[in-house]
């Protein structure tokens, strides 16, 4: 296998004034011996002496033994639910009593009932199901020591990356495979319509809680608490979602801070000592839900998850999805993020049972956090060979001739490895092998045909989309596998995006340009707030390793060996910029005053959709709706749409000068503001 990252160095963009930001690059290149492949032992040995094998997990050492209905007692008789509950009962005039038997009702709905019987079932049946359907499940085992440590020292808070209903799934097949408690999962209230699975997920240890409790300081109080609890006793390590929801992209989405808060807040009470946050990157040769996912992107509803359905999925037991990659990262100390970081100390001035109002710093501390554990999700991702090719596929349409597909790949391979990419790549295999394997692999997208290789286009559900859409879901298909190399590459690319749209080589003017740019793709890509000097640096750094530009003490220049890389990395890039200039030019025409979100994911998908049909444009990416929800999240914070509330429904309002202007910097027909405070 092969991989590479920067190695240790110091890069500054030619400052040398006493505030210049230096980028420090420490990262060790990741060892392949390290990974195992677990499946590997299971195809040899027996599923039911798996299952049923000698479970004895290594347990936190301050654990208090309780049973799943201790926790329900506790919760309920906390005085934090107590607190919430009067409050409740002068405000509203309902009794105690009733407030907590809607209590005690809301516990029923949300607890898990974590029992060893049901883990084994779904031990031996994922067992089963895994090798049938996956080549390999490979994990980092230096990553499993070092949790097999944390479990024993502090409460274990696990954030995995969420691509797949696999993944926590997968997580709990693993925790019990290496002898480790198996995790209590915040899973959404969707399961419990799924008669017998959600009971079986309920004792395998999914505790449930409902998409949205904004207002109602009940559920509120007793879902925190739950959570609180199970924390403060180390009961099992807690799992959840930072993105809240499966990727349909494949990019990470941007973090969710509900409940990180909850378990960030036994430690900021000093009711524990430390907690530890554990972030983990599942990647996948080959998505499950894939072709569930395009089709979700251009706007058909998504099936409500029921029994039935998941009987009709069955047929994927007969396909192969190739291997999964499993990184386990460093538990990192939530007591170092916060040392000289965070006072505690605010929380010492109020009982300990009254909620507060988080403070500004907090919420800034709690952000922070969030972005460093997904920035670490994304540096441990395993790109496969896939993920290459189809970047290549996509700049090359219709169709690539075989031979220059297996050049381009491999040039690319170089590039990702360059920028620090975790590239899973096969040791000694002909170049041409794997990528055949590769296409292969994904035979429903694309196939080589008298040595050319083009996309497919399927037509088996044509009831459900238009010919003109149907055309494009495996180009949308294709850019879900692409997304995951744009994690690498986001930062050189708005470099030589902000090169190519600046008038000149000013490194302050193109450093104007790549904030622009930076701000602008803010809900696209994970960005550390506030690190816009540091991200601009490590993008010039990475395209100075590559020998792409040279950096003097004022100016970025381009070398003339840099200008393919530079057409490569603009190329990956535009249909993002060009997809956000068509929604500010839908919303200049948009004819109402007024107008609700669902209206305009409506009238935007139609108005792209005439642009494709008459080909005014080709930017597919742009019928996503991941896309146009992002575009309209960023141009509400830019303030070129206003948001507010009517009748209690969110309405939305175009500020057309602010607009405009977005719309002809993003065009380059207006220059960008220079920032006020940048050393560069």
């Amino acid at each position: 296998m092969d991989s590479s990252s920067p190695s240790n160095s110091c890069f500054s963009v030619g400052s040398t004034s006493p505030g210049a930001v230096v980028l420090l690059y420490s990262k060790e290149p990741k060892k392949w011996d390290e990974f195992e492949d677990i499946l590997e032992e299971r195809r040899h040995v027996s599923d039911l002496k798996f299952a049923m094998k000698c479970y004895t997990p290594l347990l936190y050492k301050g654990l208090v033994p309780c049973k799943p209905s201790d926790i329900k007692c506790s919760v309920l008789n906390s005085e934090e639910v107590f607190y919430v509950i009067k409050q409740l009962s002068k405000e509203s005039l309902q009794s105690v009593d009733a407030l907590r038997e809607e209590a005690s009702q809301i516990l029923d709905e949300m607890s898990h009932k974590l029992r060893l019987g049901a883990i084994r079932f779904l031990a031996f049946a994922l067992s089963k199901i895994f090798k049938q359907i996956f080549s390999k499940v490979c994990v980092n085992e230096e990553g499993i020591q070092k949790l097999q440590r944390a479990i024993q020292e502090h409460p274990v808070v696990l954030l995995p990356s969420h691509r797949s209903y696999i993944d926590f799934l997968m997580l709990s097949f693993l925790l019990y495979n290496y002898d480790l408690p198996v995790p209590v999962i915040a899973a959404g209230m969707d399961f419990l319509g799924m008669k017998m699975v959600g009971e079986l997920l309920r004792m395998s240890g999914a505790f449930f809680m409902r998409r949205t409790f904004r207002g109602n300081r009940l559920y509120w109080a007793v879902f925190s608490e739950y959570v609180k609890t199970m924390i403060r006793n180390g009961y099992a390590p807690v799992e959840f979602f930072l993105e809240g929801t499966r990727s349909r992209s494949a990019k990470t989405l941007t973090p969710k801070f509900g409940l990180l808060n909850i378990v960030m807040e036994p430690f900021l009470k000093k009711e524990v000592f430390d907690t530890y946050l554990v972030p983990i990157s599942i990647s996948y040769d080959k998505i499950l839900e894939e072709n569930l996912f395009v089709y979700e992107l251009l706007g058909v509803p998504k099936p409500k998850e029921s029994t039935t359905g998941l009987l009709k999925a069955r047929k994927i037991l007969s396909e192969n999805f190739g291997n999964i990659h499993v990184y386990f990262g460093d538990p990192l100390s939530l007591r170092s993020l916060a040392a000289g970081r965070m006072s505690r100390s605010p929380y010492n001035l109020v009982p300990r049972y009254v909620p507060q109002k988080q403070s500004g710093d907090m919420h800034a501390f709690v952000t922070e956090v969030a972005y460093k554990m997904q920035l670490l999700q994304i540096q441990n991702l395993v790109l496969s060979p896939w993920v290459l090719v189809v970047a290549v596929l996509l700049q090359n349409r219709p169709s690539v001739d075989f031979d220059t597909l297996v050049e381009k790949t491999l040039w690319l391979k170089g590039l990702t490895q360059t920028f620090g990419g975790f590239l899973s790549w096969p040791d000694n295999e002909p170049a041409d092998e794997v990528i055949q394997s590769s296409i292969l692999l994904h035979d429903n997208i694309a196939g080589l045909v008298k040595d050319r290789v083009a996309l497919k286009v399927d037509t088996s559900d044509l009831e459900v989309l238009d010919d003109l859409t149907h055309q494009y879901i495996p180009l949308l298909m294709c850019s879900a596998y692409r997304n995951q190399l744009l994690n690498i590459f986001v930062r050189p690319s708005l470099v030589a995006l902000a090169l190519q749209m600046a008038p000149g080589c000013r490194k302050e003017d193109i450093y104007s340009y790549f904030r622009f740019l930076r701000s602008f793709l803010s809900e696209e890509f994970i960005f550390l707030p506030g690190n816009e000097l540091q991200d601009f640096e490590e993008g010039c750094y990475l395209l100075c390793k590559n020998e792409t530009i040279q950096v003097t003490a004022r100016d970025i220049l381009v070398t003339e060996k840099g200008k393919t890389t530079l057409e490569f990395l603009t190329g990956l890039f535009k249909p993002f910029m060009e997809c956000y200039q068509i929604i500010c030019k839908y919303l200049l025409k948009e004819d109402d005053d007024h107008f609700t979100e669902k209206q305009y994911l409506a009238r935007v998908r139609t108005f792209t959709g005439q642009l494709l049909d008459q080909g005014a444009s080709q930017c597919y990416d742009v019928l996503s709706s991941d896309v146009q929800k992002n575009a309209l999240a960023v141009l509400v914070k830019l303030g070129a749409v206003e948001k507010k509330k009517v009748n209690e429904d969110c309405v939305l309002s175009v500020n057309e000068p602010v607009m405009t202007k977005l719309e002809e910097m993003l065009g380059c027909k207006t220059p960008v503001g220079k920032p006020a405070t940048a050393k560069l």
